[in-house]
């Protein structure tokens, strides 16, 4: 492994990220709140730290598919850690634990909190929470390779694969930093229309920015206890419902937006599924929750909010889900592990995995009645390489794996199943809330330390997919290349 590449990227991770806890301090003298001070402090250490380490360049720059992988990875456990910081150092959060777990749940825009008075922290605070959705959501490897020129060609590719959700990554990229500067400037572009559009409603100009940025990173980290709720105006709700979905979608299909391709978007099949789970998933609980809330417009209201909240992985909430019937339960579950669109900032195990994945057993069954045949899968008109597909089932293989591990570990704390089962899921599909315990109107402040960790893991795994934050536990992957 070229570990002096590896410890090159940190350095600029570490630059990166205590620029960005500027804003933390800004928030903080404008709202003159004496904990601004934790932001500036830590941040210019940071700056000094990854500015010594990016100074000393290394000699051989070059990246195996192995040093992006374990470069990713250490990046976002070196992000986390030290954007806990602030909120230990300041005392808004004691325990450096609790702290770790926030920061992660920040970054991988997992939106699961420890805190059981999210209001009682400060106005810094609350944005730098909202602050880490919006680094993580598009992935701070891409912002290297925009912000880098140096990471191009092949080593910027190995990293785009690490950090890329989905079962592959376009190997015909030409000039991979323009593709990662269009991807930013979409990003940042939904985010100021959304927080424009938030405004118009009457949302003050912080609570809209935060709700923008932890909706663009489909976080779901709010202001308010309450999460949306808060916010009693379905002009308010129906907004962030509709671009939690939009930020769920492949950022490859607004490019294609862009670029006047609008007949290609029609050849997406996974576009259309995941429209399709969504609408099929809010019809069914539209129509199971109407004796909650008598109300065929609330019940639709409601259903499509969360849906699209949990589709995306975003987490945000405007009721409690835990009164909801259990089929309407079961749903959501089933759309929390089948997630967002590969190529967005949402989290789950992909809808272009289970297209692939339908499609194989398709293949299997009309194999079964004509074994002569020769049977191909395709997505998009294109064959589905047996590479690609036996990663989507080995890959399968290890996510539930971890889920079945994970739940029995977390049942050591004597929980019930809800809560054991609904937690795993919620936490390693980066989506937040669970049921009972962990439900919307709950947190995970009441879980052991123990269980804690598996959080955090199942949080950097998710967010990872898996390959990149088992690789650096591989002591084989540590050698020399």
């Amino acid at each position: 492994m070229n570990k002096r590449t590896v410890i090159y990227i940190l350095g600029w991770v570490l630059l990166i990220e205590g620029l960005a806890m500027q804003t933390g301090t800004l928030i903080g003298l404008w709202y003159k709140e004496a904990s601004y001070v934790y932001f500036l402090f830590i941040g210019l250490a940071l700056i000094l730290c990854g500015g010594i380490i990016v100074l000393i360049k290394p000699k051989r720059f070059q990246m195996e598919r192995k040093d992006g992988f374990a470069a990713t990875a250490m990046s976002w456990v070196v992000l986390s850690a030290a954007g806990a910081l602030p909120l230990w150092m300041s005392g808004s959060i004691p325990s450096y634990i609790d702290a770790f777990f926030e920061s992660v749940s920040g970054f991988t825009t997992t939106g699961a909190t420890i805190l059981q008075d999210i209001e009682a922290l400060d106005k810094c605070m609350l944005f730098w929470r909202s602050m880490s959705h919006f680094l993580g959501g598009m992935g701070v490897i891409v912002f290297l390779l925009a912000l880098i020129p140096k990471l191009g060609g092949n080593s910027g590719i190995n990293l785009m694969k690490a950090e890329s959700t989905g079962p592959e990554v376009d190997k015909t990229m030409p000039k991979l930093r323009n593709y990662a500067i269009v991807l930013y400037a979409i990003y940042c572009g939904l985010t100021v229309i959304e927080t424009i559009m938030l405004m118009c409603g009457g949302m003050y100009f912080f609570d809209a920015v935060t709700t923008a940025m932890s909706t663009a990173g489909t976080g779901g980290f709010s202001s308010y206890n309450k999460s949306m709720g808060y916010f009693n105006s379905y002009y308010l709700q129906g907004v962030v419902s509709v671009f939690m979905m939009l930020f769920g979608v492949n950022f490859y299909v607004y490019i294609l937006i862009l670029t006047k391709k609008i007949k290609s978007i029609f050849k997406i099949e996974e576009v259309w599924y995941y429209l399709g789970f969504i609408a099929f998933a809010t019809a069914v609980i539209a129509f199971n929750i109407y004796n909650i809330y008598h109300n065929a417009f609330d019940s639709f209201h409601q259903s499509f909010f969360y849906v699209s909240s949990i589709m995306s992985s975003t987490g945000f909430a405007i009721d409690n889900t835990d009164k909801w019937p259990e089929l309407s339960k079961a749903v959501i579950c089933v759309v929390t592990c089948i997630g967002a669109c590969a190529g967005s900032t949402g989290g789950g195990f992909k809808v272009s995995r289970v297209l692939i994945l339908l499609k194989e057993v398709r293949k299997e069954f009309r194999f079964i009645i004509h074994p002569r045949t020769v049977q191909t899968v395709k997505v998009n008109g294109k064959k589905v390489s047996h590479e690609v597909a036996r990663n989507v089932s080995v890959y399968l293989i290890v996510y539930i794996v971890i889920i079945l591990v994970s739940t029995a570990l977390i049942a050591l704390n004597g929980f019930d199943f809800t809560t054991n089962l609904t937690s795993v899921l919620a936490t390693f599909n980066n989506t937040g809330p669970g049921f009972s315990i962990v439900g919307s109107a709950g947190n995970y402040s009441s879980f052991s330390i123990f269980s804690k960790i598996v959080f955090i893991f199942n949080m950097l795994a998710g967010r990872l997919e898996l390959y990149p934050l088992l690789l650096i536990f591989m002591p084989t992957a540590w050698r020399k290349n």
